[in-house]
């Protein structure tokens, strides 16, 4: 009976060793419950991300280990301003008839994007008018631009 003891007591000690699966109290920890989040926007396709990591398309859903506090989603999508939607955790204690249970407020959590402003316009500078061009030589008496051959010359020049 000592040596039964005795190599009990020794496999226990050598927890470290590969044959022996090692004791250790996180194996009775409960892991932490995940509850899924419904995330919708309008227009859908944005991309809906949760101030814990998990994100998505909306709509879309994420599993997540509810944290003590409350969290954020924000949702982003291109020509449409961003929108951050806040959500508490909402923890409902158990008695002996019901379990205890964790939810979020809202469920779903949604958001209704506005489109973007359009983007300033540039200053502009002011143009020159550019003023018409006149004739090269101004019109004769009789309305054309061609000297009438019966009129004489200016003093000082010849035909």
């Amino acid at each position: 009976m000592r040596r039964v003891i005795a190599i009990a007591v020794a496999g226990a000690s050598l927890g470290g060793c590969s044959s022996m699966p090692s004791l250790s109290w996180d194996y009775f920890k409960a892991t932490p419950p995940t509850i899924q989040v419904q995330l919708e926007s309008t227009p859908s396709g944005a991309d809906a991300k949760t101030s814990l990591g998990p994100g998505c398309k909306t709509p879309c859903s994420v599993s997540i280990a509810p944290p003590d506090a409350g969290f954020s989603v924000t949702y982003s999508l291109n020509k449409f301003q961003p929108a951050t939607v806040p959500v508490t955790v909402v923890r409902t204690p158990g008695d002996v008839t019901t379990p205890a249970s964790t939810a979020t407020d809202p469920n779903p959590v949604f958001a209704e994007l506005q489109p973007a402003a359009p983007p300033p316009k540039a200053a502009h500078t002011a143009h020159r008018v550019k003023k018409p061009k006149t004739a090269a030589a101004p019109a004769q008496a009789g309305g054309t631009a061609f000297p009438d051959p019966n009129t004489p010359p200016p003093p000082g020049t010849s035909r």
